[in-house]
């Protein structure tokens, strides 16, 4: 795996270096940064530097610091290198000057009275050098004075100090620059990840780590845990990659401390994977590692989303019983799986527990409890939890009500949108981005396009700026009833409004090109999307397989997957289920057969939709005896045949003109639980019609 670095240019002219007068290296003049006013007097830089030492308690001891302090003073040097002012990190495009054929006699006496420090006291000085962003110029200034009179010879620990600094600064672009100027070693890789991972740039931090590993080194717990907390705060952990991590901190017998374990487990539950989590989380109970508040809580909030309610009470429990007082944050974990579930009772004695407890419910929980109520059909209760917002001094605020009118929205009562809004301004809750997201979502689900767009105008009225979800929500919305005009002038002002497109906003116009079969302006949406550094994700390619398949166009599909591939990417069961149906479709059942094949040896698990596809092009191509051979397969293989599976067979059967058998396979289907739609009882009453017409004319 390569390296991503900085976007670097030629070494030949740029370089780190500092502001110089032309007659000297490495300085110039600018105002103080040493005192308030911008001047450096020489009072003031003179008490500056006397204090050199005031490092972080968890750093450096006291005792050893007012020891170096006594026997050691580093304030001429510092007031030599800052004597034109203070010194900046900076990027140039010009040459240095050449280096002096003589030394100053100045610095020269200082470069013999520094002889005899010992390493340890320089690696204190640049420590507290760099605890400020003021005097990271300063610091590096006195690494590159060691290095240019050789006073020290562990330099990889003192780049490695101010790598460190540099990215805890947001310096990131500095520090890789900083880190060409030595060959990495661990210290200096190590560095460089915690950069990476600080300032949430997981894939340089990745690839670093995958680089440093090619490089016979390993890294430290240290950073895995950095690596680990950025993925979570970006959202972007993915139980895979975290299970990898886990394998490269096992095959490097590395030692987990107890905030690598609250990361891992607390990972592995924001990843979806509650039950990794738990098996976590009782290796490090086994071994005496205490779990955290916050990563419990992260259990139980996983367990709840994946309608595990019942494992999720019970770790509840355990955190009530270790002496833990469950707090808010640990009551909404437990009610979202009550509401995700169902029982609304439980929901309801939930809350009223929480409120005995001395806990007070905040606007989340009131808008969980207002969700469990709307999937329940009770409105009325609904309303009721807003007036106990009130009464509990808890203002109702936007967010609620578009829980609300979510609830309205996904089963189907969108014209309940204008009853909402009405309540809002009765209270005086003003609707914020959020809000009007969900309200022009429900118009478009709905085809009530106009009013998306009054909504729309009426939220720029209000001086509300759309942010991508509105851009995409509206885009794809009008792409779906067949507005493709209208949806690429919402593109373009999407541009112009200064609201880059993100990657589903490329999907969505590459669909909508697709269905228009505009081939070329397709090509170079891709072409754009990649010069604005927006790489095609897996759901790109899976629409370019969708379109590319509906259409007939099978080589440009079979291209996209291997491209996919190519690029590292792997292909998902979606883009297959695409694929196979698109040559069903078409009748092309070797081609779908294939397809499924080259699925499984990707190492895919066939899903049901991909099964119900191969059996449609086995119907399609008159292949009865292949189509329910699917069948059977998928009866071996724990997949659960539905009302579309058994409704095909039929469809098959009354293709080949075996109308005899198709009261059978109605019949399996009711045995098997699945209860026949009105496209079944269609095909069984075609089979009956066919088969009396038969034996009358017989």
């Amino acid at each position: 795996m390569l390296l991503i670095q900085p976007p670097l240019v030629s070494s030949r002219f740029h370089s780190l270096y500092f502001i110089t007068r032309p007659h000297h290296r490495f300085f110039q003049r600018p105002i103080s940064a040493f005192s308030a006013t911008g001047s450096c007097s020489p009072s003031s830089s003179s008490s500056y530097f006397s204090s050199w030492n005031g490092l972080d308690a968890s750093e450096e001891e006291d005792e050893f610091s007012t020891f170096v302090r006594r026997r050691y003073d580093f304030s001429p040097l510092l007031k030599f290198l800052s004597r034109f002012g203070p010194v900046e990190l900076v990027l140039d495009s010009v040459n240095l000057e050449p280096l002096p054929v003589s030394l100053d006699p100045v610095e020269f006496e200082l470069a013999e009275s520094y002889k005899a420090v010992p390493a340890p006291y320089w690696h204190s000085l640049l420590k507290s050098l760099c605890s400020s962003r003021s005097s990271l110029g300063l610091a590096y200034a006195v690494v590159s004075w060691l290095e240019k009179h050789n006073l020290c010879f562990s330099y990889e620990l003192l780049y490695s100090i101010l790598i460190h600094a540099l990215g805890r600064s947001e310096k990131l672009y500095e520090a890789f620059l900083l880190s060409q100027k030595q060959t990495l070693t661990p210290l200096t890789y190590n560095a460089l990840i915690g950069a990476c991972a600080r300032n949430n740039d997981i894939d340089k931090a990745l690839n670093l780590i995958s680089r440093m590993r090619q490089d016979g080194y390993q890294s430290d717990f240290v950073n895995y845990s950095l690596v680990i907390q950025a993925l979570t705060r970006s959202n972007k952990i993915d139980s895979a990659l975290l299970q990898s991590l886990y394998r490269e901190i096992k095959h490097d017998k590395l030692e987990l401390d107890v905030q690598l374990v609250n990361d891992l487990i607390m990972g592995f539950a924001k990843s979806g994977n509650p039950s990794r989590a738990l098996q976590l989380l009782g290796m490090a109970q086994s071994t005496g590692l205490s779990p955290k508040t916050a990563t419990l809580v992260s259990i139980i909030s996983a367990l709840a989303n994946s309608g595990r309610t019942l494992e999720a009470e019970a770790l509840f429990e355990e955190l009530r019983q270790s002496g833990i007082k469950p707090r808010t944050k640990a009551y909404n974990a437990l009610l979202r799986g009550y509401v995700k579930t169902g029982p609304l009772r439980d929901a309801e004695s939930m809350v009223s527990e929480m409120e005995k407890s001395g806990v007070s419910p905040d606007e989340h929980t009131y808008s969980l409890l207002i969700d469990a109520y709307v999937n329940a059909g009770r409105w009325e209760s609904a309303r009721i939890v807003l007036k106990e917002m009130e009464a509990g001094d808890v203002q109702p605020n936007s967010f609620v009500f578009s829980r609300l009118l979510a609830g309205y929205r996904d089963r189907g009562e969108w014209q309940k949108t204008f009853q909402v809004l009405k309540e809002m301004k009765s209270i005086g809750v003003k609707p914020d981005r959020q809000f009007y997201n969900v309200v022009i979502d429900t118009f478009g689900k709905f085809n009530c396009l106009d009013h998306a767009m009054t909504t729309f105008d009426r939220m720029l009225s209000e001086g509300i700026e759309p942010d991508r979800v509105t851009w995409n929500t509206l885009i794809d919305c009008h792409c779906k009833h067949g507005r493709h005009i209208v949806a690429q002038e919402m593109f373009e002002a999407m541009e112009k409004r200064g609201c880059l497109p993100c990657a589903t906003t490329y999907n969505i116009m590459i669909n909508s090109y697709g269905d228009q079969e505009r081939w070329d302006d397709m090509k170079r949406l891709l072409g754009k999307m990649k010069s604005q550094g927006v790489l095609p994700n897996v759901v790109t390619h899976t629409t370019l397989v969708d379109v590319y398949g509906k259409s007939g166009r099978f080589n440009d599909a079979i291209d996209c997957l291997e491209e996919m591939k190519s690029v590292g990417l792997k292909p998902s069961s979606t883009m297959y289920n695409a694929l196979i149906n698109a040559y069903a479709q078409r009748g092309l059942s070797e081609q779908a057969v294939n397809a499924f094949r080259v699925m499984t040896s990707d190492g895919l698990k066939p899903s049901l939709l991909a099964l119900n596809s191969l059996i449609n092009a086995f119907g399609e191509d008159r292949r009865d005896a292949e189509a329910f051979a699917v069948l059977q397969y998928m009866k071996e293989n724990g997949v659960n045949p539905d009302v579309v599976t058994y409704t095909t067979l039929m469809k098959a059967l009354i293709r080949v003109d075996k109308f005899q058998k198709v009261p059978g396979v109605y019949e399996e289907m009711i045995m098997s639980g699945c209860k026949p739609d009105r496209k079944a009882r269609s095909m069984l009453r075609s089979a009956l019609r066919y088969m009396k017409q038969t034996l009358r004319a017989s």
